[in-house]
């Protein structure tokens, strides 16, 4: 389970590793098995009103849900001694058996539920790949009668948290479908199916307590919202409502414990069935992307721009060459609406981007020095997660003339760290969001799959020091990179700053000449 906290004090998990969570809406039919291409099993019509029991319905609907088991194999590089340089080196003695690369072995626990005769089963990427550093080994699908059989992984969505797998039998398999969560309302009845903490077939129900619920996870953040109850290995396991129809993919919880109080959050279906039938079928998940660093409108915002509250998200930065600059948006700009869709808190700017097509040429309309205006963008293509981290954008448009480029950056420090840096002087320190009188060196680049890259080190972190001793300019650094080789020594550790963040040392090890 991968804990997020929120600033308002609660904790969003992941249901990995035995916990799940729930959501509610959808209208798909119980479990199906097909006697041929076109005839499922007949639907269950639960009466009106509350339901008496839940019974037949989750007879029909528990066949299809299944228990998903992972293993992987995660190399950890060996640590040199990380205060080697330091007053302290001379009290750090490293074993023997830890030099090297070591192997270990990690599993996870989830849930999913097979939406095809011939053995498609979707479930959440984080359940089947829990650790970025993980190679996926085996992933093995369980059905409610305990035969188990091999996954084949068909593809992954990790900016939706959806996965697709494979499995085959000779016979056909009981199946459910999609409904559609657009049509749920707060107050309908749900229920959810998974595997809590390893308890296979456990079900549980509620109701739908919000939909399109934003808890500021990311550019994807709209969720349903139940009280039906969902823990650890819950987590890819459907939420149905009282048609049989899987409205929402169990996700997450919000918690001050870790443990399940009542507000799980479900992918709708609405999100994620296009999603995974682009995966079924093989095709690239590709999003819009406009390039800019936004913030939602609050009250103070609103009063300083005479504008309506929670109405729109503030432009904070435009990334040059993106689509919003080639549309002619600047910071300051207020967007209020993109190809007819209203930008709320529910409704984000970065929802309603991401889910029309790149290439899509759309009308937005904004507010600059409190005049609506009205634009045309061409959508660009959102990059992967590995590269928005690769190219972080800076805030301070008005010092772009003074942008940190890699011009005069080192040979010695990009050969031995893999590094690119430039000093940090008073505009770069703006745009870093440090105090200008700051010294030390910002990190321009770094090379995929070094160490550097490896320990966190990116675009926008500052070094401040190596092995003890200040580095305000790159011939610093460089006289502690030699210094290190001439001794033996193996890495150097840096004491270095995240933008916003609070100075840490890290050992990063040397390039080998």
């Amino acid at each position: 389970m991968k804990p997020v906290k929120y600033s308002y004090g609660i904790t969003g998990a992941l249901l990995l590793g035995g916990a799940t969570i729930s959501m509610i809406t959808g209208q798909p039919a119980g479990a199906q098995v097909a006697q041929n291409d076109s005839a499922p099993m007949s639907n269950i019509v639960p009466r009106a009103g509350a339901p008496a029991s839940f019974a037949d319905l989750t007879e029909q609907l528990q066949p299809a849900v299944v228990n998903i088991s992972t293993r992987q194999s995660i190399t950890v590089e060996a640590q040199g001694n990380p205060f080697e340089g330091t007053p302290f080196g001379q009290f750090f003695q490293q074993q023997p058996r830890q030099q090297g690369p070591q192997t270990r072995e990690a599993q996870s626990l989830g849930s999913g539920f097979l939406v095809s005769a011939d053995g498609y089963v979707v479930t959440n990427n984080h359940v089947v790949a829990p650790d970025a550093r993980a190679t996926l080994e085996e992933v093995t699908v369980t059905l409610p009668d305990g035969r188990e059989y091999e996954a084949e992984l068909v593809g992954t969505d990790p900016d939706s948290d959806l996965a697709v797998l494979k499995i085959s039998r000779g016979e056909p398999f009981p199946f459910v479908r999609f409904g559609d969560s657009s049509e749920a309302r707060v107050g309908d009845w749900v229920i959810a199916i998974g595997n809590p903490f390893g308890l296979g077939g456990t079900v549980t129900s509620g109701i739908v307590s919000a939909v399109l619920r934003n808890v500021g996870s990311g550019a994807y953040d709209r969720y349903l919202q139940t009280d039906a109850a969902i823990n650890r290995g819950n987590s890819g396991g459907p939420l149905f409502d009282m048609q049989g129809n899987v409205i929402g993919i169990n996700n997450a919880i919000l918690s001050p414990s870790g443990g399940s109080v009542g507000i799980g959050l479900a992918i709708p279906a609405e999100v994620a069935a296009p999603i995974v039938r682009q995966l079924i079928a093989g095709e690239a998940i590709e999003r819009g992307f406009l390039g800019v660093q936004i913030q939602p409108v609050d009250e103070d915002i609103a009063d300083a721009l005479g504008i309506e509250r929670n109405r729109g998200e503030l432009v904070q930065g435009v990334q040059p060459g993106e689509a919003a600059d080639d549309a002619g948006l600047r910071a300051g700009d207020v967007v209020i609406s993109v190809n007819g869709e209203d930008v709320t808190p529910d409704n984000t700017l970065s929802f309603i981007v991401a889910n029309i097509a790149p290439g899509t040429r759309v009308p937005l309309v904004y507010i600059r020095d409190g005049e609506r205006r009205r634009t045309n963008v061409t959508v660009g293509r959102r990059p992967s997660a590995e590269e928005l981290a690769r190219q972080q954008m800076f805030q301070d448009e008005e010092d772009e003339q003074g942008a940190m480029t890699p011009e005069g950056s080192s040979s010695l420090v990009q050969d031995a760290l893999g590094i690119q840096a430039i000093p940090i002087d008073a505009t770069i320190a703006r745009q870093l969001g440090v105090s200008t009188d700051t010294r030390g060196l910002a990190i321009t680049a770094v090379a995929p799959g070094t160490d550097a890259e490896r320990r966190g080190l990116a675009r926008g972190v500052m070094i401040l020091s190596a092995n003890g001793r200040p580095v305000p300019t790159l011939e610093a650094l460089e006289q502690v990179i030699a210094e290190a080789r001439d001794a033996g020594r193996g890495a150097i550790l840096l004491r270095v700053q995240a933008r916003r963040g609070q100075p840490q040392s890290v050992p990063v090890r040397l390039i080998a000449e």
